[in-house]
């Protein structure tokens, strides 16, 4: 029997996608700076011998299709666990539309501070698979920011500089 594939197992196939092109880059590296000095690289296929240019370009543009297909895996893995949130997208896509609003117009640097780290709180909730937490955190920012709007903070008044 096989199981359906989940946002953890695309977020681990990435993981390591992303650590085989960490891989590629050290080994590209270290083929660079095995050339010798002031010559050009041997046309031998052994990388301890150095690498042309050419060849470490093409290694570089292999490094980074490798990032970017892990990249998008990471944003599969997101849109699967967004699948399973508490909170309906819309819900989500205004809180973080509020937040980029009082990040423009705050005048204190802690509630700046504050409003990031309730973003940053959001996306892990999100990203790290977890719906189940998702309400509380919304719920936190929600609160956050009632209490941001009753004390006047994190919005600039019609007066001020910024």
């Amino acid at each position: 029997m096989t199981r359906s594939i989940t946002a953890a197992d695309v977020e681990a196939l990435a993981d390591a996608l992303s650590a085989c092109a960490d891989a590629l880059h050290r080994r590209i590296m270290k083929a660079i700076r095995d050339k010798p000095p002031g010559g050009a690289a041997p046309a031998s296929v052994s990388l301890e011998q150095g690498i042309s240019q050419g060849a470490a370009q093409a290694l570089f543009d292999n490094e980074v299709a490798l990032r970017q297909r892990a990249n998008r895996l990471y944003v599969d893995a997101a849109v699967l666990a967004a699948a399973g949130l508490g909170e309906p997208q819309r819900v989500l896509l205004d809180l973080v539309a509020v937040a980029q609003r009082r990040i423009r117009h705050a005048s204190r640097l802690k509630d700046v501070i504050g409003i990031t780290a309730d973003m940053l709180g959001l996306a892990a909730a999100i990203a790290a698979g977890k719906p189940e937490h998702v309400p509380a955190v919304a719920d936190s920012i929600k609160e956050h920011y009632a209490q941001l709007k009753e004390s006047g903070a994190g919005e600039r008044t019609e007066g001020s500089a910024g």
